[in-house]
């Protein structure tokens, strides 16, 4: 695993020396025709969502057409299979995620074939992450959330979007920290696990903001703690992870978007779409729209986000191994 990892960290580094060298006038005319935006998961989700205002920005910026194809299957495999077998002339990029690159490798094998396939661009957007818990636990905060745990052990009980995705490590994770017992459920989907969050068949819910907001607003549900480098504007009175003093939680309670494309592509067209892509996000009605959704603009360089996949990566499986995980 971490060979697969080291080799994905160093063949970024080389395209992006090789961007810097490579003169200016190569592929000046990229590009010339639409581009394919894949993204591994089906219409109407929050990743597409998410992506379709990515792909008309980038439209704006590449002066082309933007092409949105959903490829879902397989936990995002089925997409990002499709982006690494395709011709790696700048005219097929991938959405890629948390998932994608840091989770699904750690299980399947064949992740780890597709990502030895791929080259990471950047990482366009972090989304934060919100703990609620249903009103039946009788908890306002964090620290009685804490407390209502460590009173009962093995109680109170945590709905997951299934076994071995991040909210189940997150979960994991967040039970050693705090040195708690509870219950983790694993259900087929997120729309399962808020169903019976909401009903009250569980009491505690890891979500992403956008799809947490709504319930949290209509008091269905008790945000105790989000994720973030500083509070969320939309839940001001919610502590995050990191001022509570849980640094790591408050990271891998984030999730993330980027785009990569195949192993192969040319240096300057890589580093075009980049700087496209990056510009793209940054623009003042696009940022405002990707925030009204929930995502906060990040906008990396490729070395960077090859570095965060590669942390996120072992992070991932020490927790994995630590807390036993297996798909079964």
């Amino acid at each position: 695993m971490s060979v697969a990892v080291t080799a994905f960290l160093r063949r970024v580094v080389l395209v992006a020396c090789a961007a810097v060298s490579t003169p200016a006038l190569a592929n000046a005319d990229y590009p010339v025709r639409p581009v394919k935006l894949i993204v591994p998961y089906a219409a109407g989700g929050p990743t597409d969502r998410i992506a379709r205002v990515i792909a008309d920005a980038l439209r704006d910026e590449l002066g082309q057409p933007i092409l949105v194809d959903n490829r879902g299957g397989a936990g995002g495999m089925v997409g990002s299979e499709a982006v690494a077998n395709a011709e790696p002339d700048g005219y097929t990029v991938g959405i890629a995620t948390v998932s994608t690159l840091t989770v699904n490798p750690l299980f399947n094998p064949r992740a780890i074939a597709i990502n030895r396939q791929l080259t990471p661009l950047i990482q366009l957007l972090s989304v934060p992450g919100v703990i609620s818990v249903h009103p039946s636990m009788q908890v306002k905060d964090f620290a009685g959330f804490v407390a209502a745990l460590k009173r009962s052990p093995d109680t109170y009980s945590a709905a997951v979007a299934g076994a071995g995705t991040m909210s189940h490590l997150l979960i994991e994770a967040m039970a050693h920290t705090l040195k708690v017992k509870l219950l983790t459920v694993p259900y087929q989907g997120q729309a399962s696990a808020v169903g019976d969050a909401l009903s009250g068949v569980v009491q505690i819910m890891p979500d992403q903001l956008p799809t947490a907001l709504a319930h949290i607003r209509s008091g269905k549900l008790i945000p105790v703690v989000v994720a973030g480098e500083r509070r969320l504007s939309e839940l001001p009175a919610v502590p995050t992870f990191k001022e509570l003093g849980y640094p790591d939680l408050n990271d891998l309670a984030k999730s993330w978007f980027g785009l990569v494309v195949p192993a192969g592509t040319p240096p300057a067209v890589a580093e075009r779409l980049r700087s496209a892509a990056s510009k793209a996000v940054q623009r003042p009605d696009t940022s405002a729209r990707l925030h009204a959704m929930g995502a906060r603009v990040i906008a990396s360089d490729s070395p960077a986000f090859a570095a965060l996949v590669d942390a996120q990566l072992k992070r991932n499986q020490a927790i994995v191994q630590r807390a036993n995980i297996r798909l079964d």
